[in-house]
């Protein structure tokens, strides 16, 4: 029996949807493809922050200073009329690194016969608050043959523009402030390894000590 024209590509089309529809880019096809295995990323390992530094204040609430975390300051009241305090700062291992005194008595020693600057820096919390401005302050001494380097706290710089030794006292309200590194090792060998150490790890970790003094 022949088809009417229209049953004819009814049928064609229905075969065309068929054959179409098996390919694996068919909207309906039914064949089910391999498995996929979901990938799980592995999360990065957590970044711990170094502890922030910790905060000193004399008792009299006005002169305070920084120290990393895990280091550790011994104050002492030598007298509390006048008032006579000393601190020391010591690291995480118990090393002395640091001496402080802060008294309302004191006097300026004489100084040494040659003095070299190797670094200096005003301490931002103490600019305004003594004059000359205090520094933190990296130089060597030179007294008769022998070679001192010192760092700690000056009265402005420790060398004057003209090549003159400054050893005035830092002055801040009715108390005198000194803040010097201790170097218990042996001395540097020269200027160049002084300043090798200054740029290393301990140098900077004390200066930055120095440079968070602050007094209000």
């Amino acid at each position: 029996m022949r088809l009417p024209q229209r049953a004819v590509l009814l049928l064609t089309a229905a075969v065309l949807c068929v054959a179409g529809c098996s390919t694996s880019g068919g909207v309906a096809s039914n064949s089910a493809g391999p498995a996929t295995a979901t990938a799980t990323a592995t999360p990065p390992p957590a970044i711990q922050s170094p502890a922030a530094p910790v905060t000193f204040t004399f008792p009299d609430g006005r002169l305070s200073f920084t120290h990393p975390a895990g280091w550790r300051v011994e104050h002492d009241q030598v007298s509390t009329s006048p008032s006579v305090e000393t601190a020391t700062v010591l690291d995480d291992a118990g090393k002395q690194q640091i001496n402080i005194y802060y008294s309302q008595v004191g006097d300026a020693g004489a100084g040494p016969a040659a003095r070299f600057l190797l670094e200096v820096d005003p301490v931002p919390g103490l600019v305004g608050r003594a004059v000359p401005t205090p520094h933190s302050s990296f130089y060597v001494d030179h007294v008769n043959g022998a070679v001192q380097y010192r760092m700690g706290l000056t009265a402005g710089l420790p060398v004057s523009p003209d090549g003159k030794i400054q050893a005035a006292p830092i002055m801040l309200g009715d108390r005198i402030l000194a803040a010097d590194v201790l170097f218990t090792e042996e001395p540097f060998v020269n200027d160049d390894a002084a300043k090798a150490w200054y740029w290393g790890a301990e140098g900077q970790t004390l200066k930055a000590v120095l440079m968070s003094f602050s007094y209000r």
